[in-house]
């Protein structure tokens, strides 16, 4: 079905190719079909107001075919697509392969206000080689879930720390237990997949630690303990179910704890939504994720940019200014749930009335560390996710973990400066 999927958007990219000057600017965009239709909503908007005409060249929903379609016409330097959303992930590695048009003189002669973006978002993503070559459209970062009703039942607060969440959660899980065998104090990502560097990245940032320092840098005292915390939480502690290293995704998480089988769930904020519309609605509360030294959040979302093949780059600047409008991005957030990539929208009477989490998402961003920003970030995923799934699972010791799974990367980073 992946193959398919390519060849239809391969055929669709030769089809644009020809017929260039029918069509415009070329918009790629994918996701669930509502969002897609939406975005051709939009895009009839900036037409009547500019113009400019474009055609919305429809992604599949599944990210890794996304990628993939967007890989295969740039490395060809194709002119189509003109503009393109790219996850977090992605953008260090188009930067350096040379495919993203810089910025910087197109914010400077419309007077673009970056001072309206979240500079740490935009520093650690979307600046290469001292130039800006993406713009956030829409921001994510982890976020604690937490039943409110038992924490009052047991007379305790929103923990601050991991320590704290530990012993609240091992306090109201042996209560919980007498009637329900089934719950568990702490949910969260453990599964061999990306969303478990994220996971991992946010335990070790909290502890002052890091993957990547001018070199990757994993078998450090801070990561160690990290992972080890980590590991404990399901062996030690058993305050996470034994399938978290096995199962635990985002929908398996969230569908755990609005089972009413959990007391906290890290997750994403799309849930916030789904949450308040299950069985227990009023019961959930949102925060900020505890800290050991600081507090620290994996950074997600998505990411537009130019072609630097484009042969319509001022009309292409004019969208990206269009779709980082105000008007736009509140309405963005309002209909689909997006998390602005705009400060001053947090701010809005309207939004925070709609979106009443927004204000936790907001002081949650301000602590945001996104994934390592190198080109050769995909390799060095899979390669740490094998090794810290293998710590959490029992399978290897932290530390030895670590330090495999470093010694891997390293000759991956090796060869790539070769």
């Amino acid at each position: 079905m992946k193959l398919k999927f390519l060849y239809l958007y391969f055929f669709l990219v030769f089809l644009l190719g020809c017929g260039r000057r029918e069509f415009g600017l070329t918009l790629a965009v994918g996701g669930a079909p509502n969002e897609v239709e939406y975005w051709e909503e939009l895009i009839k908007e900036f037409e009547s107001k500019t113009h400019i005409e474009v055609k919305t060249l429809r992604q599949p929903s599944d990210t890794d075919l996304r990628r993939q379609g967007l890989v295969i016409p740039l490395k060809a330097k194709k002119e189509d697509p003109d503009v393109f959303l790219m996850d977090v992930a992605w953008v260090a590695q188009f930067a350096a392969s040379g495919w993203l048009l810089p910025l910087d003189s197109y914010i400077k002669q419309d007077n673009f206000d970056m001072s309206n973006l979240f500079s740490q978002v935009v520093n650690q993503v979307d600046v290469y080689k001292g130039k800006i070559i993406a713009l956030p459209v829409y921001v994510d970062c982890g976020l604690l879930y937490f039943r409110k009703d038992l924490l009052k039942k047991y007379n305790l607060s929103i923990p601050k720390t991991w320590k704290e969440l530990l012993k609240y959660a091992k306090k109201i899980q042996k209560e919980e237990r007498k009637k329900n065998p089934y719950f568990y104090g702490f949910v969260w990502q453990g599964a061999q997949y990306e969303g478990l560097i994220c996971n991992f990245i946010e335990f070790i940032a909290s502890n002052e630690g890091k993957i990547l320092n001018k070199n990757i840098t994993l078998a450090i005292k801070e990561n160690i303990e990290a992972l080890q915390f980590m590991k404990d939480l399901i062996h030690k502690h058993k305050i996470s179910p034994p399938n978290t290293y096995t199962e635990m995704k985002e929908e398996e998480t969230r569908i755990y704890f609005e089972k009413g089988n959990a007391l906290f769930e890290r997750n994403w904020p799309y849930a916030w939504k789904l949450h308040n519309n299950s069985s227990l609605k009023g019961k959930i509360g949102i925060t900020i994720l505890p800290k050991f030294k600081k507090h620290a959040t994996a950074l997600g979302g998505w990411h537009i940019g130019i072609s630097r093949y484009s042969d319509r780059k001022e009309d292409a600047w004019k969208l990206l200014n269009f779709i980082l409008s105000y008007n736009i991005q509140k309405r963005l957030a309002l209909d689909l749930g997006w998390n602005p990539a705009r400060k001053d929208i947090y701010d809005d009477p309207e939004i925070k009335e709609k979106m009443p989490h927004i204000k936790i998402l907001k002081k949650a961003l301000m602590h945001a560390v996104a994934r390592p920003n190198i080109p050769y970030y995909t390799q060095i995923s899979e390669i740490l996710q094998k090794y810290i799934n293998a710590a959490i699972s029992k399978n290897i010791k932290p530390e030895k973990a670590l330090e495999r799974a470093e010694k891997e990367i390293k000759k991956i980073e090796k060869a790539y400066h070769e």
